[in-house]
């Protein structure tokens, strides 16, 4: 895998040791570096509108469909609705049900986080507040059968002491006093790595873990946060999960500009890997920061999974309005779109269409990479995402044409099969 944190060199620390360009804990002192538990109350309300009742339930589909109608939220409720976005909160909670989750979550992290400091004796700790002694022991015993590889929770460790250094060390959050925010960064990744040995640790999951406690600012509420997504992608830091990606963003590009596919996987330009980053990263260096953290969470949203679990719904109510049979319909039916497109793909075929001349004139994988990094931080969001929504509404328009062409060929109605396709381009428009 290639190193995604490119920039200024990296700093080898000796196994078990703390990187020497991290200062110690003291820090706090000097300026408040984030918070062990949350600094969002359990209480607080979402303020976007109808998204949260009156008991602080969210109503999970209206939350994803407000992010992605309105591109992201404002960074003031950016926070809490992480919280929810991401799953540390589950949306059928209340308030009240939170303020308890959120203690079992501060103690849980605690005790996993100090059985790996006994683990690595060496390793810098940090003095966290005590909690209720029952919740302690409880944790304890949750956890005290598990089991860690010295070798490979050390050689997690080394990894993460040289690539925690060099982490958006451009942003004020990792600056000056804030370097503090560093150490936590090292911990929570130490102590994900330790209880998810099946992930353990790869390169870009700093750069990804720090969006989380750079917004969150909370140590504890970031490493939730941050398992909770890594559940669902933690996949595309496996080899086999990278490529799968890389082959729907050449099978979508293939199917939007077949000149410029047939170029890129040219004998002289073997793959899509220079895409890599960016759909690892989710854009993360492409767009001006804030930008960035907008796209992460409008990306996030899944808001095209849901409206295709909608219109599933739908289909099947139509289906039995009609006393149709659905395992008969099931395998005739012909597939028109290929819902394994995500809206990142087309982010990232916006992006390649955009720049289509200036691809077409690398001849080799050394110009392709030199020009996509040359983009870093240059690209507008809003053009971008206009972009993409424009390429994903052609793509299933023709899509719902082709379908119509195939069931007139294999002599289906075709009337009722057009309207559904067609409902469904106005949705997902």
């Amino acid at each position: 895998m290639e190193d995604l944190n490119d920039g200024s060199p990296g700093h080898t620390a000796a196994e078990e040791t703390r990187s020497p360009d991290i200062p110690r804990s003291d820090v706090r002192s000097e300026r408040r570096v984030a918070a062990v538990s949350s600094t969002a109350p359990p209480a607080a309300r979402l303020t976007l509108p109808g998204v949260m009742d009156a008991e602080g339930r969210v109503d999970e589909s209206r939350l994803r469909m407000y992010i992605f109608k309105n591109g992201g939220v404002c960074p003031s409720e950016r926070g809490l609705v992480w919280r929810f976005l991401f799953g540390m909160y589950p949306c059928s909670s209340t308030a009240l049900e939170r303020s308890l989750l959120q203690e079992q979550m501060v103690v849980r992290y605690q005790v996993m986080k100090r059985k790996w400091q006994q683990f690595l004796p060496k390793a810098v700790r940090m003095h966290l507040n005590g909690t209720d002694a029952e919740l302690v022991a409880a944790a304890q015993i949750l956890f005290e059968r598990v089991t860690f590889d010295q070798e490979e929770l050390r050689e997690a460790t080394r990894i993460i002491d040289k690539d925690v250094p060099r982490t958006n060390r451009d942003l004020s959050y990792y600056q000056e006093e804030g370097l503090g925010n560093l150490l936590v960064l090292r911990d929570i990744l130490i102590t994900y790595a330790a209880f998810h040995p099946e992930v353990n640790y790869a390169q870009g999951m700093n750069d990804l873990c720090s969006r989380f406690l750079e917004v969150l600012d909370s140590e504890v509420d970031t490493f939730w946060s941050f398992s909770c997504y890594m559940e669902k992608f933690s996949k595309d830091f496996r080899a086999d999960g990278l490529h799968r990606k890389i082959e729907l963003e050449a099978a979508l590009l293939k199917e939007l500009d077949p000149s410029l596919y047939a170029h890129l996987v040219s004998d002289s330009v073997e793959s899509f890997t220079f895409c890599h980053r960016w759909l690892l990263l989710g854009f993360q260096r492409e767009f001006e920061h804030s930008d960035a953290l907008r796209l992460f969470e409008i990306l996030s949203c899944d808001h095209l999974e849901l409206i295709s679990q909608q219109v599933d719904r739908a289909r099947y109510q139509e289906r039995l309005a009609r006393n149709c049979s659905t395992e008969d319909h099931s395998e005739s039916q012909l597939q028109a779109i290929n819902t394994d497109f995500t809206f990142e793909l087309f982010i990232c075929a916006a992006i390649l269409l955009e720049n289509r001349e200036s691809l077409l004139r690398c001849r080799d994988d050394v110009q392709l990479i030199q020009f996509t990094s040359s983009l870093q931080g240059t690209l507008d969001l809003n053009s971008t995402l206009k972009k993409a929504e424009h390429h994903l509404y052609n793509y299933c328009k023709r899509c719902a044409w082709d379908y119509m062409n195939e069931c007139c060929r294999a002599d289906i109605s075709t009337e009722e099969d057009f309207l559904y396709q067609l409902r469904s381009l106005l949705v997902l428009r």
